[in-house]
């Protein structure tokens, strides 16, 4: 992660300007709050959501992230005028500059928690990235999902990335190409979302998902998911002999001991995420 352990110590001291932040039963619901804006994320923005994923990442009670945005538009993608060099007004944020800039797929990848984004509108361009970089995502039917950039005269580079492992090449190239805007279903067809729901189901649908992944044991999940993103960058040749050390690990855990035990008395087990 970009953000340390140590520099995650204080966080529910910090003052967030551009999410809502809520800690409860396991979960971390992080909430795009730029509405006037239609959640399109800055340097601000994009820094305190690289920062509240680093705490989810490094604290063991956190078990699922839950990505949300307030607003007529779930996002908007980069402000391109703040990109640009203009001069925005800022709220006040305590969030610490991160040494290097945020990128946020790198930052979703390294999360290593299930991450379910609940998307109640529109998402363009650069908010692929959050939506790309969750485990699921479940939308209402009403919500709509295009790459606009080739209209702009930019190419959407970064997205490909988050978006290569989902879907294939010429659905891909298709996207970026035509620029075209498709709805849920459609989305939900080529790999983009994973459920569609009607708006007013929504939230019921997205507590469902999170209270079953919580169901599982935490560390099997967050070990999981890790072995999922490093074996991507592991020779084949050596795939097997970095899975195996991983199943070990696991099977030295906690969680592992609670589960094996849980399973032999016939009972739900309780976990620790340890």
């Amino acid at each position: 992660m970009l953000y340390t352990e140590e520099q995650i110590q204080n966080f529910k001291e910090q003052t967030f300007a551009y999410l809502i932040v809520e800690e409860k039963d396991n979960t971390l619901s992080i909430t795009l709050n730029r509405p006037e804006k239609r959640n399109a994320f800055h340097m601000p923005l994009a820094n305190e959501l690289a920062y509240a994923l680093a705490y989810a990442h490094y604290t063991n009670d956190i078990w699922v992230v839950v990505l949300k945005a307030n607003g007529p538009t779930f996002c908007a993608g980069a402000d391109l005028k703040a990109f640009g060099g203009e001069i925005t007004s800022e709220e006040v944020s305590s969030i610490p500059v991160p040494k290097e800039l945020v990128k946020l797929g790198d930052e979703f990848n390294g999360l290593h928690k299930p991450c379910i984004a609940q998307v109640h509108a529109d998402v363009y361009a650069g908010g692929f990235l959050m939506i790309g970089g969750c485990t699921h995502v479940i939308a209402a039917d009403t919500a709509k999902f295009g790459l606009p950039e080739v209209k702009r005269g930019i190419w959407p580079f970064q997205v490909m990335a988050t978006l290569e492992p989902l879907m294939s090449s010429r659905q891909l190239l298709d996207l970026c190409l035509r620029a075209k805007t498709i709805d849920a279903q459609e989305a939900r067809n080529i790999g983009l979302i994973t459920e569609v729901v009607k708006p007013e189901e929504l939230e019921n649908a997205v507590q469902v998902l999170a209270a079953e992944i919580k169901e599982q044991s935490p560390t099997a999940v967050r070990l999981g998911l890790k072995a999922f993103q490093e074996m991507k960058n592991i020779t084949t040749d050596e795939k097997h002999n970095y899975l195996h050390s991983m199943l070990m690990r696991c099977l030295s855990s906690k969680d592992a001991a609670e589960g094996l035990t849980a399973f032999k008395e016939k009972r739900k087990p309780i976990w620790k995420g340890e």
